[in-house]
């Protein structure tokens, strides 16, 4: 697809933006670009409420509303494995307001699902990545496993029969667990939900026997007694949680998997309206009240140019559809 279609190639579909705006000159087209937004912006969030991609989306649309003096409004739009969400911003009209808040989905649902009803290359423009964080390998807080080799010893020990939780299908807890059971050589069962809340509520009370949450999602848990972690998905400690240690060190020798969430807007939206939110996200990272809360979630804040971020997108694509395409797995709605 990237042969077909490159990101980086975005710029110049947004350049006929002006041509798509009907009834207004060349100059009022600019004039409506500069004052964008002079209404309430609409940030489709893919995702059911809960769980780090709203927490994130919620700490960005506080300060981007408090900027701009108009409302960014999250609407969540989970189901589909995202793929609701993501089809309404893809034919949404490219006037700036509607934007989305998407992850790792973004990148493997081409390769998850026969078919898509929207684009993931084509219809969106890269705005910027806000955060990118580890997940942590989490078991209730009454597990037998105390490590990440106990773990894996119990696995091996009842092949099949333990299971992982994840808040849907493509995201980067469900390829954090398919990822671990490759390079573990264990044998586990994915259950998934739609969304992080509920897979949580069913790994607590131990009805799942292990989730590779945000960490955002599951510090709050660890901090409280209610879940123990194992270890964290990249291959550097979190400053979040420094004392877990990083399940490569622990007996999964290169296993490295890190969230990320990213703004993006409708394909054709004007480039004025695209670097003035990139624009605007960057400022909203570096305000202080910002930083804390994001880094009370355990993120590392990126803020990444539109290019950047097309660049990160492809490699995520390069470097998740053989995996996924290797182990057969499946998308469901």
């Amino acid at each position: 697809m990237w042969d077909r279609r490159d990101f980086l190639g975005y710029a110049g579909a947004s350049a006929l933006a002006p041509m798509l705006t009907p009834m207004l000159a060349p100059g009022a087209a600019l004039a409506q670009q500069a004052n964008w937004p002079n209404r309430f912006v609409r940030l489709i969030v893919p995702f059911p409420p809960g769980g780090g991609t709203d927490a994130i989306a919620r700490v960005m649309s506080a300060r981007l509303s408090a900027m701009w003096g108009h409302q960014l409004v999250v609407e969540n739009r989970g189901g589909g494995a995202t793929n609701i969400g993501s089809e309404m911003v893809a034919r949404a009209d490219p006037d700036g307001y509607t934007m989305m808040l998407h992850s790792m989905p973004l990148a493997v649902n081409q390769y998850l699902f026969s078919s898509l009803p929207y684009d993931p290359v084509a219809d969106f423009a890269p705005v910027s990545m806000i955060c990118d964080y580890p997940n942590v390998m989490a078991v209730p807080a009454d597990s037998k496993a105390r490590t990440v080799r106990e773990f894996i010893a119990l696995a091996k020990a009842n092949p099949g029969k333990m299971t992982y939780a994840s808040s849907g299908h493509g995201t980067s807890v469900h390829l954090s667990g398919e990822l671990f059971k490759r390079l573990a050589g264990v044998d586990m069962l994915h259950i998934p939900y739609r969304g992080a809340g509920p897979a949580l509520n069913d790994l607590i009370p131990g009805r799942v026997d292990v989730m590779f949450n945000n960490i955002g999602a599951v510090m709050p848990l660890i901090m409280t007694g209610k879940l123990r972690a194992l270890g964290v998905t990249t291959l550097k400690r979190a400053s979040a949680l420094p004392d877990v240690p990083p399940v490569a060190e622990e007996g999964v020798p290169g296993f490295d998997v890190s969230s990320w969430y990213v703004f993006l807007a409708p394909a054709k939206t004007p480039q004025a309206i695209v670097r003035k939110f990139h624009a605007d996200t960057v400022t909203a990272l570096a305000d202080h009240a910002v930083k804390s809360r994001l880094e009370q979630l355990g993120v590392v804040i990126v803020g990444s140019s539109p290019e950047e971020l097309a660049a990160h997108l492809k490699r995520e694509m390069d470097k998740w559809g053989p995996l996924i395409k290797e182990a057969g797995i499946k998308g469901e709605g």
